[in-house]
This record gives C-alpha cells, sequence and structure tokens, in this order.
C-alpha cells in the first residue's frame, strides 16, 4: 500500500519500535513524514538480535520522518511517563498510539514458571494498559487520536488456552484492553482497534529461536503489518473503532489485491497464525507445509541409525555449549534420550541414566527422522503443532545448531 501523506507532522509512541513488525510500522509512517517515538529497552547491541533504539532511529530519520528514540522498559511507570513528557516537550503532543511490545513463551501451565508468566503479563497486559492510560490525556487532545494494539481477536476456543494459557492470558489482555477502552473512550473521538497478522510473519527473533531457511518461505514479511496497521490509522477515529483487525483483510479493504509482494516464496504454503479460526491445528505426524508433505514413519532402524550418529558426534566441547537432558518421547515407538549435560554425554534407548530431562520433545517417529536429517527445523515442526514441547522451550531450540551438523553426517 502506497504512502498517502496522511500522518505528515503526527506524533507516534510506539513501544518495541527497535525490530520486527514495530520498526516495520515506524518506517512506514515516517515516510509519511511523521514523529516517530522509539520506547524499547535495546540501547546495546543484542548478541544474537540485530537493531537498537538508535539505529532504529536512524533508518526512521533516513525514511524521512523524525525520530526521539527512548529507553523504556514498560513494566515500569515511570519510565513511560518520563518518555511520554518527553515526547509531548519535544514534538508537542501525541497523536497515535501503537502498543506493540510482547513477549512470549509457548508452554503448558507445568512446565510455566511464574517469573515467565509475570513477565508476558507485564509487558503484554500490564504494559499495554499503561501505555494507553498515559498516553491518553494527550490522545483526547489529538485530531485523528488512534490506538493499535498488536494483539489477536478475542476467540475463546479452548484449543487457544490449552498448551499456553499463559501466554494466551497476556495477549488476550491487550485485546480486551482495546475492547474495554473503544467504548469508554468512544466519546472523545479516541479510536482503540488491534491488529493480527493471518499468517506467520519472520522477523530476526522468529530467526533466533531456529526457524531460519526452513520456515522463512512459509511466512509474511512484516510490511504487510505496517502496511495494514497504515491504513487504520489513517482511517476516522470517530467512525472506526473497537475492531478487532486481521492484516489480509484491511488491505483487502483498502483496495490491495496483491499480495505476493509480501512473500519470501511464492510458491509455498502460508502458514496461518494462531488465535484464528481457519488456522488448522495438524494431527499428530501430519504436515501442513508445501514441501515434504508426506510423512513416512521412521522405521526402528532408521531411529537407531540416527542415535548411532548422534552418539558419534558426542564430545566435551558439544556437552558445554548445551549443557541440557532431553527426551524424545516417539508418539508410534519408544522413547529416547539425548545427555548433552554430564560427562563427554550420550545418548540411547530410555530414559536418560542422569534423571529427569530438561526438556521432553514428543513427536512421531518420521518427524524425528527428519529433524535429524536436516529437513524438519524444530520451530518449524513446533509451530505446525507437529512438535509438543515440556520443560525447557530455549533449551529445545538450541537443537537446531546440533541439527545442523548431524545433518551434514547422517545423510540419512
Amino acid at each position: 500500500m502506497q504512502n498517502f501523506g496522511k500522518l505528515a507532522g503526527k506524533t507516534i509512541y510506539i513501544s518495541g519500535a527497535s525490530r520486527g513488525i514495530g520498526k516495520a510500522i515506524a518506517l512506514k509512517c515516517a515516510r509519511d513524514g511523521a514523529n516517530i517515538v522509539i520506547a524499547a529497552k535495546t540501547a546495546e547491541p543484542h548478541p544474537k538480535l540485530p537493531g537498537t533504539i538508535y539505529t532504529a532511529a536512524k533508518e526512521i530519520e533516513e525514511a524521512g520522518g523524525k525520530c526521539l528514540p527512548c529507553v523504556v522498559d514498560i513494566r515500569h511507570e515511570d519510565q513511560v511517563t518520563a518518555s511520554v513528557e518527553k515526547a509531548v516537550r519535544e514534538f508537542g503532543g501525541i497523536d497515535i498510539l501503537v502498543n506493540n511490545a510482547s513477549a512470549i513463551q509457548l508452554t503448558g501451565t507445568l512446565d510455566t514458571s511464574m517469573k515467565t508468566f509475570d513477565l508476558m503479563n507485564s509487558i503484554n497486559s500490564r504494559g499495554t494498559y499503561l501505555c494507553s492510560k498515559v498516553c491518553l490525556p494527550h490522545l483526547k487532545m489529538a485530531a485523528n487520536p488512534h490506538i493499535l494494539n498488536m494483539s489477536p481477536p478475542l476467540n475463546m476456543k479452548a484449543k487457544w488456552f490449552k498448551n499456553h494459557v499463559a501466554y494466551t492470558m497476556a495477549k488476550y489482555g491487550m485485546s480486551q484492553c482495546a475492547l474495554g477502552m473503544a467504548e469508554e473512550f468512544r466519546d472523545d473521538g479516541v479510536a482503540v482497534n488491534t491488529l493480527w497478522p493471518r499468517t506467520a510473519i519472520f522477523t530476526a527473533a522468529m530467526e533466533m529461536l531456529g526457524g531460519g531457511a526452513s520456515i522463512k518461505p512459509q511466512c509474511r514479511k512484516p510490511e504487510i503489518v505496517a502496511d495494514a496497521a497504515y491504513y487504520i490509522l489513517t482511517r476516522d477515529s470517530r467512525s472506526f473503532t473497537g475492531n478487532f483487525c486481521i492484516d489480509e483483510d484491511v488491505l483487502k479493504e483498502g483496495g490491495v489485491s496483491d499480495f505476493d509482494q509480501y512473500r519470501y516464496n511464492k510458491d509455498a504454503k502460508l502458514m496461518v497464525d494462531f488465535f484464528l479460526d481457519d488456522y488448522e491445528e495438524p494431527s499428530p505426524g501430519s504436515d501442513t507445509a508445501e514441501e515434504d508433505t508426506q510423512t513416512s514413519g521412521g522405521s526402528p532402524e532408521q531411529i537407531e541409525k540416527t542415535f548411532a550418529v548422534i552418539q558419534s558426534m558426542l564430545n566435551d566441547d558439544l556437552v558445554k555449549s548445551v549443557r541440557g537432558v532431553y527426551h524424545f518421547d516417539l508418539r508410534d515407538g519408544d522413547l529416547w534420550y539425548l545427555d548433552l549435560k554430564n560427562d563427554s554425554g550420550s545418548a540411547g534407548k530410555g530414559s536418560a541414566p542422569a534423571g529427569e530431562a530438561d526438556s521432553t520433545l514428543s513427536l512421531s517417529s518420521g518427524d524425528f527422522v527428519k529433524m535429524f536429517a536436516g529437513k524438519l527445523s524444530p520451530t518449524t515442526a513446533f509451530m505446525l503443532g507437529k512438535l509438543k514441547i515440556k520443560g525447557n522451550m530455549g533449551l529445545a531450540m538450541k537443537l537446531e545448531k546440533l541439527l545442523k551438523k548431524m545433518s551434514t553426517a547422517s545423510k540419512l
């Protein structure tokens, strides 16, 4: 969607805009000549994720906007308040708030620590509420004020809660803010809406988790969300409020017909995002991806061969780099283990001799063979519902680097 200059001179406060979707929205608005306030924590370079509030600010100014980068942890009221006051002093007011900052961990109740629960709810629900509360007095004085929460439509089907109830609660809290505030501030002319992607969006954060090249073709670019956000934020705030928007639907309404521009691979099948009614959760062992759609069961010989390769690659350096014990619960086979925490490592059938696993991965034997053959990444399997993880999620994703080495050696 092309820019129309409607946001020229407008001041837009965006939480979490140093990279990813938040930065894409900032750049889109900057091309109109908008003033962008980046409220994010990343002042120093992250060891694995590119970009800081300062590098993002440089890109925003090069795109044609003005930028005020603010180091803000939206869990802290004093930091949010100080950044809003600074923005008002710098630009004279606030016209738009985009609540983009978010925290995610897709684990079940028993595998979600209260520290993680508090983190997700503090950033997602509370952070959205706090930023909205502090910005609203200024928004009420703006000509066409908007709040846009990057959160899903409220869908009360049990499947969206059962595997990650804490995360769902946190994201739905953002959507509930929109539902309530849209009505509360309707007479003030402040629009409050949500926006959610129809398909998975590939970002640096997703790549860090291990998706990489295998999942990228099945995703869209962040620019599709940015274009949809632009269309929403340029609408009349008094006539368009209280909506749960989907990026693709919004853009179709705005006259966009070419969606190939947002794809990395026009031939790959796109993954539908969570929380949507047209999302189809794959049955165990099935595959909704375009490539490699036939999931054959891994024979006992293939499983044993895979573990023979694993065993041959174990060493002290590998153990030091991972420091974890894995169980592989093959739904149509046996339980196997991989110990990358003790001594020089070990692997084999049954439970780990050292005791409980730090991370248990449940999948079909066929997908297990594919995973260790480099044909299926853990992130892709997880997002497609082919892989269930209990325990340490981050440790499970550490397998990605190991798998890349093994795919060369195994040649399965």
